[in-house]
């Protein structure tokens, strides 16, 4: 037997031996680069193979859905690459924003803590204060002169159209009211019930007033008035038109009025043109008027029966001393000219504002309803001296304005109460 099948070394198997035993002792970093390059191929052999599964699992999905969705793959593919994009365009948007808001935040900051140096502004003194303070002041006037001129600009009451000519020889002043446009809406249905009053001051004896026009802010009158006006009272005379809402169940409310100095026109002419309409003079009103009185009227025709209610009166003249009346209303029923019945309620003591609610009835057959008259005083009691009359009203076929209008509703209403406002007229002078 030799020795190599014995499992005896021999020589050449020692030397191969100690070869071996050299290389690992001196080439050990080539033993370990061996080492390393079996792991990296192992490593990369995994790798492939879950690379491998990922792609199939996507290619099995995609399968799915193309059959489900009845489409090709590419189709498939674009679409979620689609939705893909769309995601992350939302996603960048929402991150620009909120990268957006922080700078902001971060300037108005910034802002905020160097607007907010009290030091300084305190290290100004009295000398700043006195160098601000004049233009605040400054500032609020002109603020409060612009809003009093956006005030003024706001309110517009509309523009009435009249006409003037004068009789040198007659001495007469002809007044033509021609129509009104764009009057403010004073009723609830955004209309108003116009009329207008013409009369001459400082006097206010003779006054004239238009028909009503129901329902309207455009009136168009056409009404001409005459004034006897001799010439030399001319320059002292002032021409007034006052344009009134008419209201049966309450006071009439003034939209505004045009007055005009006659010594300031030229009369030697004809005068036809449009004028804007003022606000009414509230203070001059109230210290030049007597009051008002609402009353009803009702007539039947049958039974020859006249029948009125006194219901109250508002905003009367002082007559006392002590800045009060004592009013009462005294009726008295005329036939050409003369008293033929009178009435009279009860006193009101200390008050501008009495209110009374009585009834009086006279007997008026029909066929001188047209020809009698009814005045409505209103009277001041005095104990001592004489009662002096506040003002009056004059109803009947022969009156004018306001009061025509009533007596006009009373007849054309037979059985049925009409009330009304009626403004107290001044009394006439005693000849």
């Amino acid at each position: 037997m030799s020795a190599e099948s014995v499992g005896i070394p021999t020589d050449d198997m020692v030397k191969a031996a100690a070869n071996v035993g050299k290389a690992a002792a001196h080439g050990g970093s080539s033993g370990g680069g061996l080492s390393n390059t079996t792991d990296r191929s192992v490593a990369m052999g995994t790798t492939k193979s879950s690379g491998e599964k990922a792609i199939n699992k996507i290619d099995n999905a995609l399968n799915v859905l193309s059959e489900k969705a009845h489409m090709g793959k590419p189709a498939i593919v674009t679409i979620i690459i689609g939705v893909l994009l769309v995601f992350l365009l939302i996603m960048y948007c929402i991150c620009k924003r909120c990268i957006c808001r922080r700078k902001k935040g971060g300037k108005d900051g910034k802002k905020g803590k160097g607007a907010v140096d009290m030091k300084s502004v305190q290290l100004l003194g009295n000398e700043y204060k006195e160098k601000v303070q004049p233009d605040m002041e400054e500032l609020v006037e002109t603020m409060e002169d612009n809003e009093g001129a956006q005030e003024k600009e706001v309110e517009k009451l509309g523009k009435l159209q009249y006409s003037l000519d004068y009789d040198f020889q007659k001495g007469e002043l002809s007044v033509g009211v021609i129509q009104a446009s764009d009057l403010p809406a004073m009723d609830m249905g955004g209309t108003s019930d116009p009329y207008v009053k013409v009369y001459i001051m400082p006097e206010k004896k003779k006054k004239f007033e238009t028909k009503v026009h129901r329902k309207t802010l455009n009136p168009v009158f056409n009404e001409t008035f005459i004034f006897k006006v001799p010439y030399a009272d001319v320059p002292s005379k002032t021409l007034v038109f006052a344009v009134y809402d008419f209201d049966r169940f309450s006071k009439h409310d003034q939209i505004g009025l045009i007055k005009l100095p006659l010594g300031a026109i030229d009369l030697a002419r004809l005068i036809e043109e449009w004028k804007d309409i003022d606000p009414p003079e509230s203070e001059d009103d109230k210290s030049n008027r007597l009051g008002d009185i609402c009353f009803s009227l009702r007539y039947v025709p049958t039974a020859g029966k006249l029948t009125i209610v006194i219901l109250e009166a508002k905003n009367l003249k002082k007559m006392d001393v002590g800045g009060l009346s004592d009013p009462y209303v005294k009726l008295s029923l005329m036939l050409n000219g003369k008293r033929i019945k009178k009435k009279k309620t009860t006193i009101k003591k200390c008050t501008l504002n009495p209110y009374y609610n009585e009834s009086f009835s006279f007997e008026v057959p029909f066929e001188q309803i047209q020809k009698v008259s009814l005045i409505v005083t209103v009277v001041d009691y005095d104990r001592i001296g004489t009662s002096e009359p506040i003002g009056r009203i004059v109803l009947g076929c022969t009156a004018t304005g306001a009061e025509l209008r009533h007596w006009s509703d009373m007849l054309a209403n037979p059985r049925r109460p009409i009330a009304q406002w009626h403004t107290l007229q001044e009394m006439p002078e005693k000849s």
